[in-house]
């Protein structure tokens, strides 16, 4: 009986201590990030990569410059948060746009185009978005995988 009790004990100790690391992963797949929420990328880099499987490296400067490179291809712009996306905005070329941003783990974040330009974010509310992107912040641990959650 002593025995069947420790067990039951040891289980239920185990599972409340996994419970802040469960509840934070459904938390994660919940909704897009918020204007507030995006802030997480100012200062900081990305590393991710595309539907295509292609990879990229973007960083994110707090003034609102970025820096995106792509193997042999490095090209500079601005980056904003404008009404719930985070917007990616090239010099002199047209590929950026406008993303909703979901949080899929700890640190692996979905990119999902839905507009061209700043001035059509967030685009139409019947558009759905399309998935373009899942990457990760440098620096911290990441299980980030490629293909979407949703």
């Amino acid at each position: 009986m002593n025995l069947l009790r420790n067990l039951t004990g040891l289980a239920m100790g185990a599972a409340l201590l996994c419970a802040p690391e469960l509840a934070s992963r459904s938390d994660a797949i919940s909704a897009w990030l918020n204007d507030a929420e995006l802030q997480r990328f100012s200062n900081a880099t990305i590393d991710g990569r595309y539907a295509n499987g292609k990879p990229f490296t973007e960083h994110y400067a707090s003034n609102g410059r970025l820096n995106y490179v792509e193997r042999d291809m490095t090209l500079g712009g601005h980056w904003s948060i404008t009404q719930g996306t985070l917007c990616t905005i090239y010099d002199y070329d047209e590929t950026g746009g406008c993303y909703r941003v979901m949080r899929v783990d700890t640190n692996c974040y979905e990119f999902y185009f839905v507009s061209r330009t700043e001035q059509a974010a967030p685009g139409p509310s019947d558009g759905k978005p399309r998935w373009t992107a899942r990457g990760a912040i440098q620096g911290q641990s990441s299980a980030c995988r490629d293909e979407p959650a949703v």
